[in-house]
């Protein structure tokens, strides 16, 4: 598995079509609010180019790509964080997903209702935020009460989760999300929704909108926030998505798109989670495998099966462009491309390992 992103918003922002275009899997994708309740879940293939390369040298019987999971979650509303439009249960959803695709609709239809009447995507931004947040400050708050009663005990850790927790909630009352005042080091204890990593999605009309005053005030506020940001016209990436392999690059030129925004975003999402990819390379299969920035190789080894972990010896690493270059591994091997690396390598994104460890 890749990551999981939750896709939020209000509703009628195009959730559920964006949902099919990267899945196929069919979610319902109706004209009125509510029309997701129950969260959908669908996985899709990681696009990495760098696989298919490897795969024409090696010659496998089978290629195995990493994937990712998308949870598309019901439409939120002002007063989510109180009930509103069963928000409790939707924001529940929220907790647990490892980021977050806010999708802001960034286009005019009369043949799309909005459920505040009219397309304003900086005030959509707010109310999603502040529904975030309201649920942040009300979960810590009860984090707070129970932490100064275990505190008094002494106990040094609880001490200091309190002083963080209190920090986190004086900024949540200002307006400031938690992933600013130190919420992601405090996820174990109290998974807070705005520590999540977060790409605004600006959903468009059609291709000439990717220009235009909404997208670049969502734009501008992902930047002020840190936050990952790309715009995608949903319609088209459905559409696209419903052609076979050899039609897609002609429909895309066609409407004027110069690469998939679902690649794209996939490729965001990685960058948001800090994730990076390596390989394992033999005839019986090429595969990608996923790990977080800084991994150790026992740790890399642990992903194909925890036992190796333990078991580890060493691993043999080739660089990616090594490995292509030479013609796979013998030919790396044989022009002093192949490393051997113990306990302490830190994993880099590409490298092609191959795993000793012990029966």
């Amino acid at each position: 598995m890749g990551f999981n992103c939750g896709i939020i918003g209000l509703p009628n922002v195009g959730k559920s079509t964006l949902f099919n275009a990267l899945t196929s899997a069919g979610a319902a994708a109706s004209n009125f609010p509510f029309c997701t309740v129950d969260p959908n879940v669908g996985r899709v293939d990681m696009p990495d180019e760098r696989l298919t390369k490897l795969s024409e040298i090696v010659r496998p019987e089978r290629v195995v790509p990493t994937q990712m999971e998308f949870v598309d979650i019901a439409g939120l509303v002002k007063g989510a964080s109180q009930g509103e439009g069963l928000g409790n249960k939707f924001l529940s959803h929220i907790r647990n997903v490892d980021a977050v695709a806010h999708i802001v609709r960034c286009f005019k239809s009369p043949d799309v209702t909005h459920v505040a009447g009219d397309v304003d995507p900086m005030r959509d931004v707010e109310i999603i935020e502040s529904e975030l947040m309201l649920s942040d400050l009300e979960a810590a708050e009860k984090k707070i009460a129970s932490l100064r009663k275990s505190a008094k005990g002494g106990k040094k850790e609880d001490a200091e989760l309190l002083a963080a927790l209190e920090k986190i909630a004086d900024g949540l009352q200002m307006g400031v999300p938690a992933s600013e005042t130190g919420g992601a080091a405090i996820m174990k204890d109290l998974p807070l929704l705005t520590a999540k990593p977060v790409m605004f999605v600006a959903n468009i009309g059609e291709p000439a909108e990717e220009n235009g005053p909404f997208v670049a005030s969502v734009r501008e506020f992902a930047k002020k926030r840190g936050a990952g940001f790309l715009s995608i016209c949903t319609k088209i990436e459905a559409e696209i998505a419903e052609l076979d392999q050899r039609e897609r690059a002609a429909y895309r030129a066609e409407m004027g798109l110069k690469q998939s925004s679902l690649d794209n975003m996939i490729r965001e999402g990685y960058k948001l989670l800090r994730l990076i990819t390596y390989f394992t390379a033999g005839v019986k299969e090429v595969r990608a495998w996923t790990v977080p920035e800084g991994a150790k190789a026992p740790q890399a080894a642990g992903v194909i099966h925890t036992d190796f972990i333990k078991h580890f010896i060493r691993a043999e690493v080739i660089a990616y462009e090594d490995f292509v270059a030479c013609g796979g591994e013998n030919g790396a091997k044989e022009k002093g491309k192949m490393r051997v690396e113990g306990k302490e390598y830190v994993v880099r994104d590409g490298d092609v390992i191959f795993f000793r460890v012990s029966a």
